[in-house]
């Protein structure tokens, strides 16, 4: 079956479509040639297992190692050959065996021995996902950093909370903050559960490690078919640094989906500061402004405008990868012991929910280091409702003398005549008997005071940024073995 040609010739993705992944560190970690070059690590990773356990000679392990440079393949020939077996890694295989075999002819038989395409290519996969992983990794922490900071600078800065749209009660910029700190924290925690626990993939033809044991000659050492196995996938993952798997997972994805639901938390937790930002910089509103870089948030048509960029390309993100992750789980679903199109419908998810999650983590920790509160702003807007953000507080207060439901009733009522009648509320409250009875004009004032009335903001922004931040451990080193 040979593809029509139509003048294509397969170009890199540029990402003209997709900006919030644009240049990004975690762009290139997960290009095709990362990823290429992750399954030929993979393959070289194998048979120098293989070469400690005696069942690869140690000239055939150096000679796969040298041979295993991405620089040396044709990730398009080998895309184009994929159509006749449906996965990259035998068109790879034959190239791996010809590069070998030019540089040490007696070594090339020794390239993928005993395996099969799925270990190669999930263990790759995994190795790649440790890396983008470990990038999202280091942007959250950053973006945690930088909200803490903002967070302990404003724990007192007062501001309306805001439910359902509207002015609701007296909050702080800091409570907001350390919210929004807390979910990059528990983002930050999900990301690192997943990558530290990425497994090796070794299972062969279907999971019963039957090829790789036919090669475990008596001279091993292994008093065991058994012990040799559990001595190859610890070499194994030795070597690639990945975790070693209670059994092999060829149709047990629990290692793809756990990825999947840790970058759609982190990309909706990143999209609810997004979301929130983009509220704050309304014109009208205006209570904080995204870091000014000169040229950015211009707009085709309107001079005057600087568009909340940051904001808008984290937001773009946490739509999108929730729908590709639904994907990666639903994968779940694999019949037999490898499936035919569950396996391969896993990838071009799995790569782009990675590309737009790095994507939206160094846009986060680059808006969280820039993010700009304006408190005289907020003040201002405290104050649009005269007063009316603390109906709460009188309610409460006069409830014991006149009851609750009436408490209620009269200050609705009041602040609908002071929105009518276009007066502070406390000009309303001075004349209602059932309030002067109990409260004079001066503790009116003190009570209607939205400053007093922030609850336990302050202590409670505290108390988060108090919380320990999860230590950031870095992947283990895995140096090839020349």
């Amino acid at each position: 079956m040979t593809p029509a040609t139509s003048g294509f010739d397969g170009g890199p993705d540029a990402g003209l479509f997709s900006p919030v992944r644009a240049g990004t560190p975690v762009e290139e970690a997960v290009s095709e040639t990362a990823w290429l070059q992750c399954l030929l690590d993979a393959e070289a990773a194998l048979a120098r297992a293989q070469a400690a356990l005696g069942t690869v000679p140690a000239h055939a392990a150096r000679a796969i190692t040298r041979a295993a440079r991405a620089e040396h393949f044709d990730p398009r020939a080998l895309a184009v050959q994929a159509r006749e077996t449906a996965n990259p890694v035998v068109g790879l295989v034959r190239a791996l065996t010809a590069a070998v075999a030019a540089d040490d002819p007696q070594a090339a038989e020794y390239v993928h021995r005993g395996s099969t395409s799925q270990d190669v290519l999930d263990t790759g996969t995994m190795m790649m996902c440790r890396r983008a992983l470990d990038l999202i990794l280091g942007d959250l922490h950053r973006t945690a950093a930088a909200l803490a900071a903002l967070a302990g600078r404003h724990r007192d800065t007062v501001m309306a909370g805001r439910t359902l749209a509207l002015h609701a009660v007296p909050t702080t910029f800091g409570l907001k903050a350390a919210g929004w700190h807390r979910l990059v924290l528990d983002a930050a925690t999900r990301i690192a559960a997943a990558r530290d626990a990425l497994p090796v993939s070794l299972g062969g033809a279907a999971g019963t490690l039957a090829g790789y044991l036919q090669f475990a000659a008596p001279d091993t050492g292994a008093a065991s078919t058994g012990e040799y196995r559990q001595r190859l996938v610890d070499a194994f993952a030795a070597e690639t640094g990945l975790a070693r798997p209670v059994l092999p997972w060829h149709a047990l994805r629990t290692p793809v989906a756990d990825t999947a639901a840790a970058l759609a938390f982190t990309t909706g937790a990143l999209g609810k500061l997004a979301a929130d930002v983009q509220v704050l910089v309304r014109t009208e509103i205006a209570e904080v402004a995204e870091p000014a870089v000169a040229g950015r948030g211009g707009s085709s048509a309107m001079p005057h405008k600087r568009n909340p960029v940051l904001s808008t390309l984290i937001r773009s993100a946490a739509l999108q990868v929730p729908l590709l992750t639904a994907g990666l789980t639903q994968c779940l679903v694999a019949e037999d012991e490898r499936s035919a199109g569950v396996w391969h419908a896993e990838w071009l998810l799995l790569r782009e929910a990675l590309r737009l999650a790095g994507g939206a983590a160094v846009t986060a920790a680059e808006l969280a280091e820039g993010l700009t509160p304006d408190p005289a702003r907020m003040r201002h807007n405290l104050d649009l409702t005269g007063s009316q953000v603390v109906s709460e507080r009188l309610a409460a207060l006069l409830a014991p003398r006149i009851g609750r439901a009436r408490a209620k009733d009269l200050l609705a009522q009041a602040s609908h005549t002071a929105d009518l009648r276009r007066i502070p509320l406390l000009e309303v409250l001075r004349t209602l008997p059932d309030v002067t009875a109990h409260h004079s004009v001066e503790e009116l004032q003190q009570l209607l005071d939205p400053t007093a009335y922030v609850g336990d903001a302050p202590a409670l922004t505290a108390r988060a940024l108090d919380t320990a931040v999860p230590a950031r451990t870095p992947p283990p080193t895995v140096t090839p073995t020349p």
